[in-house]
């Protein structure tokens, strides 16, 4: 599988091939710790708002394992809201952290400009001693630049 998903340009094939819910799914069964899941059924997105999901919840859950401790519990969400948008979150109950303005380059940027280029908004809430979770929304139906010609 990790073959596969080199192959493909580090795009995971369970992503492309069965959506959000499953690809998140398998991310969360191959993490060294046991990750609580909350994942409805979304549908397929356009690809680049599924991209966005996945490797910022990727990112996060990244994170989470390396910082959070052996026994910090992790959970992941994924959903739509009431106004069609898909909601995502991962959250820890680990040591936390003092958000300071991003800096270019790092993850927590990355990850903000990715969900930011669909249209989307991330939060990052974190502090010490109380956990971190990083939570976004994207529409589910990407503006793009050749819809609004003639616009």
């Amino acid at each position: 599988d990790e073959l596969r998903e080199l192959a493909h340009g580090l795009h995971p094939a369970v992503l492309t091939d069965h959506g959000l819910p499953e690809a998140l799914r398998a991310m969360a069964r191959h993490a060294p710790v046991a990750v609580e899941m909350d994942v409805a059924p979304v549908g397929r997105l356009d690809p680049l708002a599924e991209s966005a999901v996945y490797f910022c919840c990727a990112e996060a859950l990244q994170n989470a394992v390396k910082h959070g401790g052996p026994d910090a519990r992790i959970a992941v969400r994924l959903s739509r809201d009431d106004d069609d948008a898909v909601v995502f979150e991962v959250a820890d109950d680990g040591p936390g952290f003092a958000v300071a303005p991003l800096r270019p380059g790092s993850g927590l940027m990355g990850m903000r400009d990715r969900v930011e280029g669909v249209d989307g908004t991330l939060t990052i809430e974190s502090e010490p001693g109380g956990g971190t979770r990083v939570a976004g929304r994207i529409p589910a139906a990407l503006r793009r630049a050749d819809d609004l010609v003639g616009a």
